[in-house]
């Protein structure tokens, strides 16, 4: 059920607490607030692949020193993911347009750093700073929708234009990436945030109502906080080491076990106090966990394409940097009509469900046809088709991933699903690009030693990781089957069971 606020009046109803806007027909300006979150949303989304084709240009300019210039790339990823989920529960503690606007003034103000940097210390932490702001911004962005918009076919159309921003941002940045680092200066690749920033601040600060806090007057989980942001910081780092340091590295593996023993003492904390960061009850939302598999599955296939078709276009067919954000033109420009027309209405007729796994099999599809490229394979038809099943599985199958994760979810800990979402979506693309890359370029190692040329083992690494990214999606698809229900299936908790449950021995926070 929910809450309708007009004005200053506010009608709680049994188990939700939702802003005005989510009234039967929301009003106009929740849309507007929608295309200004999912603006914040492109900004942030685009820095992750905008500096990847500028990294030869920043490299000649600033002349890093050997390793560090992977280091402009790893920085970003590190706070971005490791604060998504503090972030999404102070948005619920304090308001979640006050998270966004902090994030996007944060990320604004790193960008113009970034753009000014003179040395390879000032653009790495400009980097970590705008991977915080990203983080805050984000992290909130679901949680505001899903209380701007009730479920139905209003949600749905505005799940479908964020899911087209958060998918089709990746192959825009490569686009932009390289057109500005080619024609003006790779300065600008930052620099470009900062116009969209400023105007995404003062329109949200304007026209984005505030949502409805739970407050800090029962103190905050501050040593849970700490836990889970240092516990997802160094398992982020760990995995990005071991594409340097090896799997089996001592580096890697020790950070990977000092990661996963501080987010074990993180949920015994958070099952001892009263009012933790992350209630553990939402673990047993079967649609918000269940999706966030299925999308982390998902999108180790999805950015396999974009990362390592991205390395083919340019190693194996020579394409600029340019042709090969041109090349990815036509799958944005799919999952743009899907997700923006075909996918709302289809998912009003048929349930997210069966929009789910035609998704997924077609991504299934588009990546055992990539397996099988080759050195003079055309774009068209093998390439082209596989890029169009590719888009016709992100455009169906994305938007109702997410609708089933927040259906279920207490418009109270709403920001909480949202960062579980983020983390989820974050730790997929470091840990499946880590894996990948590093199958792909020992494969290609093994082949060369065998007397392959440079080309052919190339193509034979790059054949083995979408073989890889394909059985991510295999897995996805049956998860999805096994344990995805239809929103609403099952009854969400009642508003008692958002307080507190009472402890043996509670512990102060």
């Amino acid at each position: 059920m929910q809450v309708v606020i007009i004005h200053a009046t506010v009608m709680i109803m049994p188990d939700r607490i939702t802003p005005a806007s989510t009234a039967a027909h929301p009003n106009r300006r929740a849309w507007i607030a929608l295309v200004i979150v999912c603006l914040g949303q492109l900004m942030i989304v685009l820095d992750t692949t905008i500096v990847n084709v500028a990294l030869p240009a920043i490299d000649k300019d600033l002349h890093f020193g050997h390793g560090n210039l992977t280091w402009v790339v790893d920085a970003y990823m590190i706070a971005f993911g490791s604060f998504l989920l503090l972030a999404g529960r102070m948005g619920d503690l304090i308001g979640r347009k006050k998270i966004f606007l902090s994030g996007l003034a944060l990320f604004v103000a790193a960008s113009a750093w970034c753009g000014l940097a003179q040395t390879e210390g000032m653009l790495i932490g400009g980097r970590f700073v705008q991977g915080l702001g990203g983080a805050f911004a984000s992290s909130v962005i679901l949680a505001i929708i899903v209380t701007e918009f009730p479920a139905g076919p209003a949600r749905a159309r505005a799940m479908g234009v964020f899911a087209f921003t958060a998918v089709s941002g990746g192959s825009i940045g490569l686009l932009a990436g390289g057109w500005l680092t080619e024609h003006i200066s790779w300065h600008w690749i930052f620099f470009i945030n900062l116009p969209i920033g400023v105007f995404a601040w003062f329109a949200g600060r304007a026209l984005i109502d505030e949502s409805e806090a739970i407050g800090l007057d029962k103190g905050v989980d501050v040593l849970g906080s700490l836990l889970v942001t240092v516990s997802v910081m160094i398992g982020v780092y760990g995995v990005i080491e071991a594409t340097r340091h090896g799997w089996g590295s001592t580096t890697t593996l020790g950070s990977i076990g000092v990661s996963l023993a501080l987010l074990l003492v993180f949920l015994l904390w958070e099952g001892r106090i009263a009012n933790p960061i992350m209630p553990l009850r939402i673990l047993r939302n079967r649609g918000l966990m269940g999706s966030s598999a299925v999308r982390a599955l998902l999108v180790t296939g999805m950015f396999s394409v974009f990362f390592l078709g991205a390395l083919y276009f340019e190693q194996i067919k020579g394409y600029s940097a340019t042709e090969t954000g041109l090349a990815f033109l036509p799958m944005t420009l799919t999952v743009a009509v899907l997700s923006l027309t075909v996918t709302p209405r289809l998912m009003g007729r048929v349930g997210p469900l069966p929009l789910i796994v035609f998704g997924l099999s077609c991504m299934l599809g588009a990546l055992i046809l990539l397996s099988h490229i080759g050195q003079h394979t055309d774009y068209y038809p093998l390439i082209g088709g596989a890029f169009l099943l590719q888009a016709l599985g992100m455009g169906t199958a994305f938007m109702p991933l997410l609708n089933v994760a927040m259906a279920d979810v207490p418009h109270a800990e709403a920001g909480l699903a949202s960062g579980i979402i983020n983390v989820s979506v974050q730790l997929a693309a470091a840990i499946g690009l880590a894996v990948l890359t590093t199958l792909s370029t020992n494969h290609a190692n093994s082949l060369l030693h065998s007397g392959h040329s440079v080309a052919s083992s190339l193509v034979g690494g790059y054949h083995l990781a979408f073989a890889v990214g394909a059985g991510c999606v295999l897995a996805g698809l049956l998860i999805a089957v096994a344990v995805l229900r239809t929103p609403g299936a099952t009854q969400p908790e009642p508003v008692a069971e958002l307080e507190p449950e009472p402890e043996l021995e509670p512990v102060a926070a």
